[in-house]
């Protein structure tokens, strides 16, 4: 069974930085695709960045600011988030796929989700 839980969230002001955690349980495969979304309110679910064996995706507007890594060992997926802006309030969900390739930012391709973790920038 896959479980995924997001930590890691917080509130913070303009310029400063954090960092989300997933725990990922039951994801064995090692092409597995993990992804970060985001959902602001009102908004969609937002593709932010990938990562797999076929490298990492970041979308437009956080290319250059966030980082999207994997420790392997412990199954934790990373999303280092610096230079956050006001605009980068959603809350942030941790979501995982056996295959995502071209399409990472699409949310309909990601099988598991986690419950989200809240950032806040003002």
């Amino acid at each position: 069974q896959v479980q995924l839980v997001e930590s890691g969230g917080g509130s913070v002001r303009p310029g400063e930085s954090l960092r989300l955690s997933c725990t990922a349980s039951g994801v064995t495969d090692d092409q597995a695709c993990m992804a970060w979304f985001r959902q602001a309110p009102g908004k969609g679910r937002q593709g932010v960045a990938s990562i797999s064996i076929n490298g990492r995706n970041y979308a437009d507007s956080v290319e250059g600011r966030f980082t999207i890594s994997k420790d392997k060992a412990k199954n934790i997926v990373y999303l280092q988030m610096n230079s956050l802006q006001p605009e980068d309030t959603a809350m942030y969900y941790c979501a995982a796929t056996y295959a995502c390739g071209s399409s990472w930012s699409n949310s309909r391709v990601f099988t598991y989700w986690g419950l989200g973790t809240q950032v806040t920038v003002s």
